[in-house]
């Protein structure tokens, strides 16, 4: 599924199909449903930072020691993804995610002291976040967010 997800048909399906249903259906079953097969999923659940409204984002995940990572990769776009600025204006998130790991959670940006670590976790999860790095060199750094249990 990797391999699918890094090409064009593939990322084409997870950005315009699996997201939008992903934003509804693991909140609806718990985290236990997605459309993202095979991979380790989550629908992060946080306040928009100027909206004060609901933001639902599906996103990838990997377990680093007993915190969920995430990666505002935005697929190597220059800017950082939106749901990256709502975290750091509300750390406080709820989390939909498979194997029992739905729940209020805290964000924070991995610090530089701990950043190798949890990057290369992430790649070893997804290859294609050496592609989207590579996009943005020069431009920007790519975060991790750290997401612990509230």
């Amino acid at each position: 599924m990797t391999k699918f997800a890094a090409s064009r048909p593939g990322s084409w399906f997870y950005l315009n199909v699996a997201n939008p249903i992903d934003r509804r259906l693991l909140p609806a079953t718990g985290g236990r449903l997605s459309l993202s097969l095979g991979q380790p999923v989550l629908c992060l659940e946080v306040l928009g930072a100027k909206s004060g409204q609901i933001r639902r984002t599906p996103l990838l995940f990997v377990e680093v020691g007993d915190e969920l990572a995430i990666v505002a990769s935005a697929t190597g776009r220059p800017k950082h993804p939106a749901w990256y600025h709502n975290v750091r204006a509300n750390p406080d998130v709820t989390v939909y995610a498979p194997g029992g790991r739905s729940g209020r959670y805290t964000a924070r940006v991995v610090g530089d002291d701990e950043r190798e670590r949890f990057w290369q976790a992430a790649r070893d999860l997804y290859r294609g976040f050496d592609v989207y790095e590579g996009r943005t060199e020069g431009i920007r750094e790519i975060p991790i967010v750290a997401l612990s249990r509230a």
